[in-house]
């Protein structure tokens, strides 16, 4: 039986750091949606990282936002984590 988490929430960002732009929203969701995007995350080795609190203030913005000024710093600190773990070719 495969029974989804309702209060299971993801968002996908987007980070082109050639543009030099803030990252943006990309997908969003929670329950069944949240688990999708998680799924195809893990499906093409995309960094997870688990924050509920940050999840809770991301997922309300819209799809296609630029993150806020105020979340620049923790987004930053996800971002250097994920592309450290990129080049070390860890697959956590």
């Amino acid at each position: 039986m495969n029974e989804h988490n309702p209060k299971r929430s993801a968002v996908a960002l987007r980070y082109d750091q050639a543009k030099g732009t803030a990252p943006k929203i990309v997908a969003k969701g929670r329950g069944l949606i949240a688990e999708q995007i998680l799924a195809l995350a893990q499906e093409h080795d995309i960094h997870i990282h688990e924050s509920p609190e940050l999840i809770e203030v991301l997922i309300r913005l819209e799809l296609g936002e630029e993150i806020p000024e105020a979340l620049y710093r923790a987004i930053a600190e996800v971002i250097a984590f994920a592309y450290g773990l990129k080049q070390s070719g860890s697959n956590i």
